[in-house]
């Protein structure tokens, strides 16, 4: 059986670091990859072993250069082999637009980062029970 691990398309490099001790801090099991930039992300998808092993789920953020989180939204929903991969949009974002923009593209979950340390670290506790702990992904 394949490890599930989790991708974070992150392009701000204190945030990565947060979310890297926010999910020490819960002594997460996840195995994470980090991307910093949606460019980075999908050449990332597209050469893994020709999608053998491809991640259990994409925390992505929105605002990023060179692809940004919603032009890899479309790209991974219109592709056969990605889009069953669950996304969730993980950004600072609350304009009503891009919350319905994404889901119209097929987002799974939408979640505002917290500013938070406590509620950041509360939430990767959550993220982890939830996708990796109670429901049941993808191969």
């Amino acid at each position: 059986m394949m490890k599930k691990y989790l991708i974070i398309a992150e392009d701000d490099e204190d945030d990565r670091f947060l979310a890297k001790e926010a999910m020490n801090a819960n002594k997460s099991l996840m195995d994470v990859k980090f991307m910093n930039d949606g460019e980075q992300l999908m050449e990332f998808l597209q050469l893994e072993s020709n999608y053998e092993f491809l991640p259990s789920l994409i925390l992505l953020d929105l605002n990023m250069p060179k692809l940004d989180g919603r032009e890899c939204l479309k790209l991974i929903k219109n592709n056969p082999v990605l889009k069953s991969i669950p996304v969730v949009v993980f950004t600072t974002s609350n304009l009503k637009e891009d919350i319905l923009s994404t889901y119209k593209l097929g987002v799974n979950s939408f979640i505002n980062k917290p500013v938070e340390f406590e509620d950041l670290k509360s939430l990767f506790g959550k993220l982890d029970d939830y996708w990796f702990g109670t429901v049941k992904l993808p191969a």
